[in-house]
């Protein structure tokens, strides 16, 4: 079994190998959406990864006493089972695998650093049905081959986090089922950056595509820490309904620091919509897409590289199903007609009527 698999040669059909973050990667590239390039650590890691040292029997011991009732039973679970990770390596002929290929990553951009993201990928993760995303660590910025490899253990680890563990217990998931593999993706240096929901995420109306960006990376959209600008686009007739917020934090990578950190946004662009309409309309157009490709609402991550030119400024970076209102029941109003039926007669009506 590989142990690196490249995000452009797997995709759904890689889903045990590479997780659902991955596998959607692979099929984003299928579907010719713009996406940075990288590749997955693989399960296969994982596997062998805890099978040195009696890791996978001493974690399996530890979660048998634990109470998921018992908060502190929890975190203790989680510190111990996470510190045992750390202190454990990766064989060797593993560490130089990934070594070797985040090298060919680099030498792509002439960059002997090349800034990654490393973002976890388990195999329950975004997937329909779930809500796994968004409870593994993610480590932006990260540079040189020993921070690759660090990062890399410590995303694995992150499978074991209390709220993690407290999940699977109570969804039936057992944790020796769910794997992880860990993206390394090149970053997008970005001026700006954010999600967008093909349906829109208030009401549940399917013929809107909603945009919510910040300036710099999307951790601060993402997190919630701030207050994001919001554009509502009618997928017919594209129009746009712009909600721009006061916007006083963004996320940077600072070269002084050496690393990703939170400062205040000058006064001069608090007030200035993060993104212009061409991004705005081609975001748009990619939900749309995104969207006809999978077959059902998606909850897209994006970015717009600072110094690319349109369009060839903006990425998607990660795309998974919408949980909320397309697990809702439909139900047939008007003999068989669904309420997303009706809400597209309906947007399609108001076109005929206006032209």
């Amino acid at each position: 079994m590989p142990y690196i698999l490249w995000f452009d040669k797997a995709g759904k059909e890689a889903l045990g190998l590479v997780g659902g973050k991955n596998a959607s990667l692979g099929e984003l590239i299928k579907a010719d959406i713009p996406v940075p390039p990288g590749f997955s650590v693989t399960t296969e890691v994982y596997s062998e990864f805890l099978s040195g040292g009696g890791l996978k029997e001493k974690i399996e011991e530890i979660l048998s006493r634990t109470d998921l009732q018992d908060v502190a039973s929890l975190e203790n679970a989680s510190k111990v089972i996470r510190q045992l990770m750390a202190e454990a390596s990766l064989p060797k002929r593993i560490e130089e695998e990934i070594s070797s290929n985040y090298q060919v990553l680099a030498q792509v951009f002439d960059v002997p650093d090349l800034p990654v993201a490393i973002r976890s990928s388990a195999t329950a993760e975004d997937l329909p049905g779930a809500s796994f995303a968004g409870q593994q660590d993610t480590f932006l910025w990260v540079q040189g081959r020993d921070e690759v490899l660090e990062k890399i253990k410590l995303c694995m680890s992150s499978l074991f986090t209390s709220r993690a563990i407290s999940y699977r217990m109570k969804m039936g998931f057992p944790h020796e089922k769910v794997l992880i593999s860990v993206g390394v993706q090149k970053m997008v240096d970005a001026r700006a950056a954010g999600v967008m929901f093909t349906l829109n995420p208030t009401n549940g109306d399917p013929s809107k595509v909603v945009i919510e960006g910040n300036w710099g990376l999307g951790e601060t959209v993402v997190s919630g820490i701030c207050n994001p600008d919001k554009f509502v686009v009618d997928k017919v007739i594209m129009v746009i309904e712009r909600m721009v917020s006061l916007k006083e934090c963004e996320c940077i990578f600072d070269s002084v620091r050496g690393g990703v950190i939170h400062t205040d946004i000058p006064p001069e662009r608090r007030e200035a919509p993060c993104i212009e309409d061409q991004e705005i309309l081609e975001l748009a157009r990619y939900a749309k897409r995104v969207e006809e490709y999978y077959g059902c609402p998606q909850d897209i991550e994006w970015a717009i590289h600072k110094n690319n030119p349109f369009p060839f400024n903006i990425y998607m970076v990660q795309s998974r199903p919408e949980t909320v209102w397309s697990q809702k029941k439909k139900e047939p109003v008007l003999g068989k007609k669904s309420a997303y039926e009706l809400l597209m007669e309906k947007a399609l009506t108001r076109i005929k009527i206006s032209s």
